[in-house]
């Protein structure tokens, strides 16, 4: 599939990863949907992005509200081929902090945000896809997960931002053996360390100490990077399954 042809639906589309993986699609041609809790940004940024593209407000934990901006995304866009979960909170914690234990309420909405809100946006978008006129491979649509390195190096203060990133990253190869049959891939993503507002936000001799934890290149990821990836995915048709670092080769240390 070429990426003009893309019908995108982007969660946390209003910033972020996900906001460079719209910019990248309509730029290519193709149309997109953002997903976002955050209403006016969304509206904005879709605003920002010409005809081509859409907003529909969501709660990626709703899965009534999931399930109707799914609809809303098909009926404007005509359909869906592709759905980019950018969607996620780092829920940074300790175990045992200094006011005490974590409380469970904290673990379990990183849990609902990051890893049952992708399982529920896979789900709405698979039963779409499935119904899509198969390309010349047989190919109807493409998932993309975004995991993280803390999947596989989660650091102190991580555990339930680790914990759903090494989650979503597990349920990649099974989610796409079962939707084989309707010609549908999944992939996911595992950034490092990018230059997302998140991070913007941070003092620059943080931004700059974390740079110099690169090998190579040493800088923060940028957000074009993880949409020139997502594009990829899109089109190179034997990429399913996989979970893909993006990263300079960092391994994240404790601390």
């Amino acid at each position: 599939m070429k990426y003009a042809d893309a019908r995108a639906v982007v969660t946390g589309g209003a910033s972020g990863l996900g906001n460079a993986v719209a910019r990248h699609v309509v730029a290519a041609g193709g149309r997109v949907t953002l997903l976002d809790v955050q209403e006016g940004p969304g509206q904005a940024a879709a605003g920002e992005l010409g005809a081509n593209a859409f907003f529909a407000k969501c709660d990626v934990t709703s899965e009534a509200e999931v399930n109707a901006a799914m609809e809303s995304a098909r009926a404007a866009m005509g359909g869906i081929n592709l759905l980019v979960n950018c969607a996620g909170v780092i829920g940074a914690g300790r175990v045992l902090g200094k006011n005490g234990p974590m409380a469970g309420d904290f673990f379990t909405r990183v849990v609902h945000i990051n890893l049952i809100g992708t399982f529920l946006c896979d789900k709405a978008a698979a039963a779409i896809m499935q119904n899509n006129a198969p390309s010349a491979d047989g190919e109807r649509g493409v998932i993309v997960h975004t995991s993280s390195v803390a999947a596989f190096e989660g650091q102190i203060g991580q555990a339930a931002y680790s914990a759903t990133k090494a989650a979503v990253a597990g349920m990649t190869l099974p989610i796409a053996r079962e939707l084989a049959m309707f010609g549908i891939r999944v992939c996911s993503l595992a950034p490092g360390i990018f230059g997302t507002p998140m991070l913007g936000n941070m003092p620059s001799e943080v931004q700059e100490s974390l740079s110099k934890q690169v090998p190579f290149p040493q800088r923060l990821g940028r957000p074009e990077e993880f949409a020139a990836l997502v594009q990829t995915i899109f089109e190179v048709s034997y990429l399913n399954g996989e979970t893909i670092r993006l990263d300079g080769a960092i391994r994240m240390q404790p601390k």
